[in-house]
């Protein structure tokens, strides 16, 4: 019985000699493991309400924002300029009937032979948009280059026209109902949005906008 006692002693002290200076990761397999430690006075402990508030600015960056109005043509065109961006389902586009105060034209070219031959003038000079007016009355055959909400809006684009060496273009009033295209992004950054913007300067009389609160 002395001897299994003996034996006892002998192998729980053989046990903690190498659990305390022999095992992986005891103390004395690293003597020193806080001085082993890379740049530890940056490490910070964040608390849960700092951490939060944290989350809080980071959603509070993005925010919704839409880049318009467009007409139904050329909404296709501002599309294809879109797609480098890849935004995938992100980017979607609002549909809104809009009333137009201001429109930029050219007047009345006497006959559709006559108007038709202006077009192909103005795509030359790479104008992208611009429509025939062929209802009767006085603005029969005049050749639309945009209606807009503002006045602004419309002698931005008359500047834009007139750089491109169009010649007799004028800027005037007109109320009428257009339907209008406004590409919408739910959820942007700052650098998505100075990437529109930046489309926007090739776009005179758009504008870049935070979303219209839902009603």
């Amino acid at each position: 019985m002395r001897a299994w006692f003996l034996l006892l002693v002998a192998a729980n002290l053989a046990f903690f000699v190498w659990t305390r200076y022999v095992a992986p990761g005891s103390e004395g397999a690293d003597p020193a493991p806080l001085s082993r430690q890379v740049a530890p006075e940056s490490l910070k402990l964040v608390p849960p309400p700092e951490l939060a508030a944290r989350s809080g600015d980071a959603a509070a960056s993005r925010s919704c924002l839409e880049w318009g109005s467009f007409s139904t043509s050329e909404a296709a065109r501002v599309a294809t300029l879109l797609e480098p961006l890849t935004l995938g389902p992100l980017l979607t586009q609002q549909r809104s009937d809009e009333s137009a105060h201001w429109w930029v034209y050219l007047p009345p070219q006497g006959s559709r032979p006559a108007a038709l031959r202006k077009l192909e003038e103005l795509k030359k000079l790479g104008v992208q948009e611009y429509f025939v007016m062929q209802e009767e009355g006085r603005w029969r055959w005049a050749v639309s280059l945009g209606v807009f909400r503002t006045e602004e809006a419309a002698k931005s684009r008359f500047e834009a026209v007139r750089a491109l060496k169009v010649q007799g273009a004028r800027v005037g009033e007109r109320d009428t109902q257009v339907t209008r295209v406004w590409f919408r992004v739910a959820s942007a950054d700052a650098t998505l949005r100075n990437a529109f913007k930046e489309l926007a300067q090739g776009s005179p009389g758009t504008e870049i906008r935070d979303c219209p609160a839902a009603n």
